[in-house]
């Protein structure tokens, strides 16, 4: 049966319930989000349906009024519509999908589930959103249609941004559920989709809270600081950034508290049972109610002292509070110049004194945790890598990470700590087998411990993963960029500096890149499996050079970065642009220029230049100037067209997904989005071929560009002045936004003319040069370098 879901219901619109919703309207899916009526209407409220609904508006309301925004767009909320349990309940019968999101209590669950039976229509889909009450107890006096219809879909909060979506079935869920469901969270939800057993918690949370309890315990043993375990258990190890004891604020000691000890008391046979029993420092925040962010203090408190907000770190041995630590951590040192995670893995395990010791605590005895979850919690160790990795926001899993380091080197040091892996492992090792993973003829294989042999990870057969390509795929590199023969005539170039920042290295490998492409192959594909495309160009080199008042080198470098971005646009085979994360200043330049985009969901895309004093330097401004000459057709005031266009570099503003791009016009109308990370570079290639297949054209330089000279000047100029008279802006702010408008503009031309993009890179090039001389701009580059901060001066 081929399922196409155009409406679903929500039941229960709390923090879950209501950005689950947005998450589906996101993607286009009508949504129904239903609440109970409030329980203190007065008399006179009891009749008026804005009074009954007032609970499930005031929760939408806050949804979408929250940060990070749970919507793509604003634009999505008219998708959703509310109502109550009471009144709308048999507006089901119109939805595909009923999704349930209720307390988490079995009671209330069962009564919501015995209203859908009611009113649901025979074939309906029906799922539960808990996170850890056994799915197969909700099924209790269903009929037979809605028990072979329903299974769990846990999604982790906040839904839209933390990939991981649980598929937990029951013993009577219909096989084709189970693969409907699988398939409609990796493609339609952009959900790293992972099915799991009908056990306690599931896969993620089971073994990251393990983790998490684990490190807790550690902390007691090797006498580090609040501070310091989350500077060791966050972004060094390719964690999340709220690391360990900040992660706990965010979600609420409480909650970690409920989990841990559900997980004790409904886990009589694990193992490691005892490890789930709260740590001191744990018991004592809970008795004393610091239950973090929710209680104004935790492990952290934030107070204001001096008009200036700090942020002060408790003392786990005094239980006061105190200034952040400060302590010099040598491992920080020892990683920070090292981009690669595995090798980053490697120096933390292999560090000395407590940190190397707490490192190795932590990691081995997630290890050795692992190997015997298989085949409890999952039959195949690809999906604890999965379910952990998305749930938890790290970049790697436990398995995973076990390979970096190295799977013998480890099992002889655990086996030294008394942390004894699950036989199998010293059956695969034995058996010639040395990692759980390898790659082979462009996939990813894992090892699968019933049949003794390396299997395809599921689901990744559509999927570029540029690691199953180092080995023989490598057609060029150097130490900022590799480009990969990815099959089919396609090309990927992959960057790895810091933050992706564009520099020589890279420069030099856009160019030989698309040269290659044009040689021997169809296209390029420019994307890369990190965090960010890329946060923009090298400050650090442009800053010294300014310094030094190098002006001739800034300009062949700028004429140089110029030059390469129109070979990305006039190249003879198609290039296509595939961000995902930051792709800000020059990235967002790069894409600007490319013949195509296939954008990530969670692109966000901008031109930040004006932020270190600058103006986009690198054909940004020029290409803003054309945009908005082609949109002059569509009957909009011109002025007022080049005004939106001035004024989203003028303020920097960045868009906060691909589908605000679109509507920047950053991402044109007939580029792409992918919701699922893992797809993107595939779903990029195959819009190369797309684009070679249907006769690809060499682009020619436009001439035809509309700029207004001095009717413009006068506007944008007016509109400065405003601005400065009001103190909005500062005299710098101003003189950047004038140089800014010089250039949309087309400069002081007596009447509307048309102009080359030349022209435009021309005067774009002469501003940013002139910028590079001003002692504020230096400053604030100096801010952005040394202090992470952007300066307003």
């Amino acid at each position: 049966m081929n399922r196409i879901i155009k409406k679903a219901a929500v039941l229960g619109s709390g923090i879950m319930g209501s950005r689950i919703a947005c998450h589906l309207a996101n993607i286009g899916v009508e949504v129904l989000l239903l609440d109970i009526v409030p329980f203190d209407l007065t008399d006179e409220e009891k009749d008026n349906p804005t009074a009954r609904n007032r609970m499930v508006n005031d929760s939408l309301k806050a949804a979408i009024k929250s940060k990070p925004s749970p919507l793509y767009s604003s634009k999505a909320a008219h998708l959703i519509k509310t109502g109550n349990f009471e009144d709308d309940m048999d507006k089901i019968k119109d939805c595909d999908w009923v999704l349930e999101a209720v307390v988490e209590r079995l009671d209330i669950k069962k009564q919501v589930f015995e209203k859908v039976e009611a009113h649901r229509k025979q074939g309906t889909l029906i799922t539960s959103n808990t996170s850890g009450i056994p799915i197969n107890l909700m099924l209790e006096g269903r009929s037979e249609d809605f028990q072979t219809h329903f299974c769990g879909t846990h999604f982790f909060n906040p839904p839209r941004y933390l990939r991981l979506l649980e598929i937990i079935p029951t013993k009577k869920t219909d096989q084709g559920i189970i693969d409907f469901f699988m398939s409609y969270g990796d493609l339609y939800l952009g959900k790293e989709t992972v099915l799991c057993k009908d056990t306690p918690a599931f896969i993620a949370n089971r073994v990251g809270v393990y983790s998490m309890m684990s490190a807790m315990h550690a902390v007691d043993k090797t006498g580090l600081t609040v501070g310091e375990v989350d500077k060791l258990t966050g972004p060094v190890i390719g964690h999340a950034k709220s690391a360990t004891f900040r992660t706990s604020d965010l979600v609420g000691l409480d909650t970690t508290v409920n989990v841990s000890n559900n997980l004790y008391e409904g886990l009589p046979n694990d193992e490691s049972r005892d490890n789930f029993k709260l740590p001191k420092i744990v018991q004592e925040l809970s008795d004393r109610k610091w239950l973090g962010d929710k209680t104004k203090q935790g492990f952290y408190k934030k107070v204001v002292e001096d008009g200036e907000k700090q942020i002060l770190e408790l003392d786990l041995k005094t239980y006061e509070y105190g200034s952040k630590s400060k302590s010099k951590l040598d491992i920080l040192d020892k990683t920070k110049n090292e981009e690669n995670l595995k090798k980053r893995l490697q120096i933390a395990v292999a560090e000395e004194g407590n940190v190397g010791e707490f490192y190795r605590m932590t990691f081995f005895d997630l290890f050795r945790y692992v190997t015997y979850r298989i085949p409890e919690i999952a039959d195949e160790l690809f999906r604890i890598d999965q379910a952990v990795s998305a749930g938890f926001a790290w970049e790697i899993g436990p398995f995973e990470s076990w390979d970096a380091i190295g799977v013998q080197k480890c099992v002889d040091q655990m086996k030294a700590m008394d942390l004894i892996p699950a036989p199998w492992v010293d059956e695969m090792l034995a058996a010639g087998n040395t990692s759980f993973y390898k790659f082979e003829e462009g996939k990813k294989h894992y090892y699968d411990m019933v049949s003794k042999s390396y299997k395809v990870v599921p689901g990744t057969e559509g999927m570029i993963i540029l690691d199953a390509f180092k080995e023989n795929n490598v057609v060029w590199s150097n130490d900022g960029a590799t480009l990969y023969d990815v099959g089919d005539g396609v090309l990927n170039l992959e960057f790895h500096t810091k933050m992706n920042a564009l520099g020589a290295e890279i420069v030099e490998g856009i160019n030989l890149s698309i040269q290659k492409a044009e040689e021997e192959f169809r296209g390029l594909v420019i994307g890369n499996e990190g965090q960010n495309f890329s946060a923009g160009a090298n400050l650090a080199m442009l800053f010294m050079s300014a310094v030094d008042q190098e002006f001739d080198e800034i300009e062949m470098a700028t004429q140089a970065f110029q030059k390469t971005m129109t070979r990305a646009r006039f190249s003879s085979v198609p290039v296509v642009s595939a961000p995902s994360g930051l792709a800000l200043g020059g990235g967002c330049e790069l894409s600007l220029h490319c013949d195509a985009i296939q954008a990530h969901a969670e692109t966000y895309i901008g031109l930040v230049e004006v932020g270190v004093g600058l103006i986009p330097g690198g054909g940004g401004t020029k290409e803003f100037a054309l945009r908005a000459s082609d949109e002059y057709e569509s009957g909009d005031p011109e002025l007022n067209t080049l005004q939106k266009y001035f004024m989203n570099i003028a303020t920097a503003r960045v868009a906060t997904s691909a589908k605000e791009a679109k509507e920047m016009n950053i991402i044109k109308p007939a580029d792409k989005i992918t919701l699922n990370r893992s797809r993107l570079l595939n779903d990029a290639k195959q819009r190369v071929l797309q684009l070679a297949d249907s006769g690809y054209t060499q682009p020619v330089e436009r001439t035809d560009i509309k700029v207004h000279g001095k009717s413009a000047l006068a506007m944008l100029e007016a509109g400065i002045g405003g601005m400065l008279y009001g103190n909005y802006i500062s005299k710098h702010d101003a003189l950047i936004a004038k140089k800014l408008a010089w250039i949309m503009a087309g400069g002081d031309l007596s009447t509307p003319t048309r102009v080359s993009e030349q022209y435009l890179l021309d005067l774009e090039r002469e501003a940013f040069l002139s910028l590079c001389g001003e002692p504020k701009t230096l400053e604030r580059i100096q801010s952005i370098i040394f202090k992470g901060k952007p300066l307003r001066n």
